[in-house]
């Protein structure tokens, strides 16, 4: 009995979910498309095979976006059905447990859960390059005016370099800016060169300029060497946008102090907030199935509903604010990332206890 009633109970899940993401996802992308399809077709001379390709570039980032509310919300939904049709009470007059529906289901919240990291962690690093390349939407305001594409970002001691544009193997950067820097990180002077060769462990530089802290007057050189050991940052992650990032390449910046675009602690914040997302199935299935436990016989679904959703739109918020307090530092960064999840999952376990006891 046990064993059925976890496929059937998972089953109605899964296509809940696959219900409700496929439809908001594509109202959101819809929407999308209607505000920047002009744009889109301006950069790609009227083809409009361009606002389909849009359209794949962005889905990976809503589909991220959404995909915990849309758990949740097919949970509410399989939850209420059941107890409408008095399915409910039924399953806890066979002895099931809450904390046994619950343990029935985690075989498809882990692989939401996967899912989800993966969608985060692939899906959206492949395709952040060539967003920001477009420069549509929210985008427009990442794009750098440097040039067409991000920058490569190096760094060697306390020494920070940026180059607009390099070969594959980064061994060969054009328009480069050196930022010479004390122990303190505080500006000693800037090194600024048309182009840097490495040749030997040891960067040739040419057409340099180098101007100097103190308002000394700049030198101007045609030729110099610099014997710093730089490691370039992986092409793809030369935004320094964590969000956009895999967990390889957010390891990447950790190790490398974040080649000084930011605090090493904003990126490891996002490692811990990318490894939390395959815990999120777990989370939602914690918030709502205690809730139908006040519901036995089908009484007060309207209000079984909107307390599951009011909790799931109050995790998010509290998971923003908190990120956001890890990035500032002011949080160290697994509990920016694990706070929200530790702080629900406790209160809802408490839930389940709480009438699994009266």
């Amino acid at each position: 009995m046990t064993w059925t009633l976890s496929i059937m109970l998972s089953k109605m899940l899964v296509l809940r979910f696959i219900m409700i993401l496929f439809g908001i996802t594509a109202f959101v992308i819809t929407l999308d498309i209607v505000t920047y399809a002009e744009a889109v077709l301006k950069l790609h001379n009227d083809n409009m095979w361009a606002v389909g390709e849009y359209a794949m570039l962005r889905l990976p980032g809503i589909m991220t976006a959404f995909m915990g509310l849309c758990f949740l919300l097919a949970a509410l939904m399989m939850l209420t059905e059941i107890s409408h049709h008095s399915e409910l009470v039924a399953i806890w007059s066979a002895g099931v447990s809450q904390f046994k529906m619950i343990a029935m289901l985690l075989p498809v919240a882990f692989i939401f859960g996967i899912a989800n990291f993966l969608l985060s962690d692939r899906a959206v690093p492949s395709v952040a390059p060539t967003l920001h390349e477009w420069g549509i939407g929210d985008y427009s305001e990442k794009k750098l005016k440097v040039g067409e594409k991000d920058p490569i970002w190096m760094r060697s001691g306390t020494d920070v370099l940026r180059a607009v544009d390099s070969n594959p193997q980064a061994t060969s950067l054009r328009d480069v800016i050196i930022f010479r820097r004390d122990a303190k990180g505080l500006l000693i002077e800037q090194i600024m060169a048309e182009e840097a060769v490495l040749k030997k462990g040891r960067w040739h530089l040419s057409s340099v300029v180098i101007y100097y802290r103190n308002n000394v007057p700049p030198s101007r050189v045609a030729r110099m060497i610099y014997s710093g050991l730089l490691r370039p940052a992986a092409a793809g992650t030369r935004s320094g946008d964590p969000e956009e990032m895999s967990i390889g390449d957010l390891g990447y910046f950790i190790e490398n102090a974040g080649f000084g675009i930011r605090p090493a602690h904003v990126y490891t914040t996002w490692m811990h907030k990318r490894l939390s997302l395959t815990l999120t199935g777990v989370l939602m299935l914690l918030i709502a199935i205690p809730l139908a436990g006040r519901h036995r016989r089908g009484g007060g679904l309207g209000i079984l509903f909107a307390v599951g959703i009011a909790m799931g739109f109050a995790f998010f918020v509290f998971d923003g604010i908190s990120l956001t307090m890890g990035e500032l530092g002011l949080l160290p960064a697994w509990m920016a990332a694990w706070l929200p999840m530790l702080v629900f999952g406790l209160t809802s376990g408490a839930i389940a206890f709480r009438y699994e006891t009266l």
